[in-house]
């Protein structure tokens, strides 16, 4: 196709590729379906690409004259290596969906069925997820969830929980969407998604994790507070499990959301937080997810058990100290922020012995000598006046770093 001139009307105006499924928008101008639906729903605009204008209807409609033209110009340049674009299937409609779902209320044996037709209408474009959405399939996918888990001995609750949960991460329900389901369902709606991270497989515990994380973003406070231990204990076994970079930053995320709240930081270190974030730590390669453990083991740190537990990880302070000044201006500050917890609440001889061997101390030094932000140089200078008669004078610090010792 490089080879030949592609009509320019034949080209979509956002992508310039060929179009395969040309809709034209209120405006009059003409983009293929799946760019626009892209811009209009994906990118949340509100206005036409081409002339600015905002959209106060959002209709897509078909035009079959450019799309047929389109179809023959391909036919007369299939010598070039030119592939003739299939005539696209009609959108999904609203009725078709609510009868489907309705269908499969009435019949449960229809119930595997419709998930796998929600499945595959979901997969076809944003305004299929957006019909499906107002044809209230988040809602039904939520009760069959906690259908399932109520029937979890039926040997075919499996199946239907992975259909579910899978076309319930590919709706991606938006914010509202998601605050009605939490103040419908309440509790049971997390309670569901608990349910398939505990028994699920693996790609089900990864879509479980992530709507988790979505959920808890716009959850009351009170819901927050509430989450059991248990909870803590499957997000990490997401995370030791590795099952994609994805679902491992939305675990950490979560761990970040929660543990501000209550008695959830004692509940996530009575689950083996504080050793799995290190063990994380020592091996993470991308600096979002350096940052993201730092910012939970900071949060930890805040809790005398918390401390206790990175004190006794035989890498815990050494790992901390070793990010300092090389990730990132964030993971710095977190870092420095996890050492002044120490220092200040958790310190011994044997604590202020280990900081000195680990290099943790020249480190601190290091901080106030380098490009770091105000906040971090003033909290590093606290904690080295904090412990001077200990420090100062230690051959574990390198000479050229004492001249920069308050």
């Amino acid at each position: 196709m490089a080879e030949i001139e592609v009509p320019p009307h034949f080209l979509c105006p956002i992508s310039l590729q060929l179009m395969r499924d040309p809709v034209t928008v209120c405006t009059g101008i003409t983009y293929d379906r799946e760019d626009i639906e892209k811009w209009l729903f994906s990118c949340k605009n509100k206005t036409c690409p081409v002339t600015k204008q905002s959209l106060l209807d959002t209709d897509l409609t078909p035009n079959h004259t450019l799309r047929r033209l389109i179809q023959g110009w391909c036919t007369l340049n299939a010598s070039f290596g030119v592939e003739r674009i299939p005539t696209p299937k009609p959108p999904i409609d609203r009725t078709h969906i609510v009868k489907l779902i309705s269908e499969a209320k009435r019949f449960p044996e229809k119930q595997i069925k419709c998930l796998r037709r929600l499945r595959s209408i979901a997969s076809d474009g944003e305004r299929n997820k957006k019909c499906l959405e107002s044809a209230g399939a988040v809602e039904f996918l939520a009760s069959t969830m906690k259908s399932i888990q109520i029937q979890q001995d039926s040997p075919v609750s499996p199946v239907w929980g992975e259909a579910a949960i899978e076309v319930l991460f590919h709706l991606n329900p938006s914010e509202s969407h998601l605050k009605n389901l939490i103040h419908n369902e309440g509790i049971q709606f997390i309670e569901s998604l608990f349910h398939v991270l505990r028994l699920g497989n693996y790609q089900s515990r990864a879509y479980a994790t992530m709507l988790m994380k979505s959920a808890f973003e716009v959850a009351d406070p009170v819901q927050l507070i509430s989450v059991k231990s248990e909870l803590f204990q499957e997000i990490l076994r997401v995370l030791r499990d590795q099952i994609s970079n994805q679902a491992s930053k939305a675990a950490l995320k979560l761990i970040v959301e929660l543990c501000p709240w209550g008695r959830n930081r004692i509940k996530a270190v009575e689950g083996g937080a504080v050793s799995s974030l290190i063990e994380i730590l020592l091996d993470v390669p991308e600096r979002r997810a350096c940052e993201l453990v730092l910012i939970a083991l900071d949060q930890l740190c805040g809790c005398a058990e918390g401390r206790a537990e990175l004190l006794k990880h035989g890498a815990g302070v050494a790992i901390v100290s070793k990010k300092i000044l090389r990730v990132s201006h964030a993971a710095s500050d977190r870092g420095v922020r996890i050492l002044a917890s120490i220092c200040k609440h958790s310190a011994n001889s044997r604590v202020l012995h280990e900081m000195l061997q680990v290099g943790a101390v020249s480190k601190l030094c290091l901080v106030l000598q380098v490009d770091s932000s105000f906040k971090t140089k003033e909290r590093a200078k606290e904690v080295l006046k904090l412990h001077s008669t200990v420090w100062r004078n230690s051959p574990c610090v390198p000479v050229p770093l004492l001249s920069l010792y308050p």
